[in-house]
């Protein structure tokens, strides 16, 4: 009862979905740094996620493990899977599972996705997803997963309607302390659950992106970025040390660099001193 993507880029993996379901963040997705990502739905058979992975890890590619595991669920009919690991991409659906149902997979040298989705609008819910990622190529991992989990449900998505939406991603050294986690998002009741995915996604990478477009804190930008601190209070340091001071209050620590200000933080900073 679920539309999702499983895809790899480079060393990352990560998972998108959204269905008519409570909290399918909690159920659907799973990944392991270093080795793959997985999508469990219609009646998702949860221990799948630890299972694939360990096989993922032992070698198999992900055709072969998805092959190996369904063979052994008595329920099978039933589920539906994506998964994708080092090597390639694989998707399941089982003959039970109610209309429309299916999905596509593909892999190349740096990339990899599986796509599913059961009790959709049509076949077009998948072929939009699958444009909608091969059209965004050269974007981070994340975003190609919010472009094409849009894509789908701008082509009607689940049948059922809207109600839940997750995005969950890994890749080495990324993420908040480099903990590896690129990013953990989750809608577990909206309306327009897909949508706002995509706006808590634009605040994630506002809070844990990289520094982007930096301008060195000198001539007219320098003194621009001292009158606004000073009109927030922040006064008696370098320049760079009270905008420090406010990144951090303001959650924005994470776009700090020692060559100036970012672009972003720039834009944040105009805002809360108009």
């Amino acid at each position: 009862m679920t539309f999702s993507i499983v895809a790899r880029q480079g060393n990352a993996y990560g998972i998108a979905v959204a269905s008519k379901f409570l909290a399918v963040g909690s159920v659907v997705p799973g990944a392991r740094l270093g080795v793959g990502a997985v999508a469990t739905q219609s009646f998702a058979r949860v221990a799948y996620i630890p299972e694939l992975l360990e096989s993922l890890a032992s070698g198999q590619d992900a055709a072969a493990a998805l092959q190996s595991r369904t063979a052994a669920d008595d329920l099978r009919a039933e589920r539906q899977v994506g998964v994708v690991g080092s090597q390639d991409a694989a998707t399941f659906t089982g003959s039970g599972c109610m209309p429309w149902a299916g999905g596509v997979c593909a892999s190349g040298d740096d990339t990899a996705y599986a796509i599913q989705g059961n009790i959709l609008v049509g076949p077009e819910v998948v072929r939009d997803m699958e444009a909608a990622w091969l059209g965004s190529a050269g974007q981070g991992l994340t975003s190609r997963l919010l472009v094409a989990l849009l894509a789908g449900d701008a082509a009607g998505g689940d049948a059922r309607g809207r109600q839940s939406a997750a995005l969950y991603a890994v890749e080495p050294g990324e993420g908040y302390d480099a903990s590896g986690v690129l990013a953990d998002l989750r809608v577990d009741d909206h309306p327009s659950a897909p949508t706002e995915l995509a706006r808590i996604h634009e605040l994630h990478t506002l809070y844990f992106g990289r520094p982007e477009g930096v301008r060195p804190l000198a001539g007219d930008l320098g003194a621009e970025v001292r009158r606004r601190l000073d009109a927030l209070g922040l006064s008696g340091g370098e320049t760079a040390e009270d905008l420090a001071r406010w990144a951090g209050e303001v959650n924005l620590e994470m776009r700090l660099s020692p060559d100036g200000i970012d672009r972003r933080v720039l834009v944040e900073l105009r805002a809360a001193t108009p």
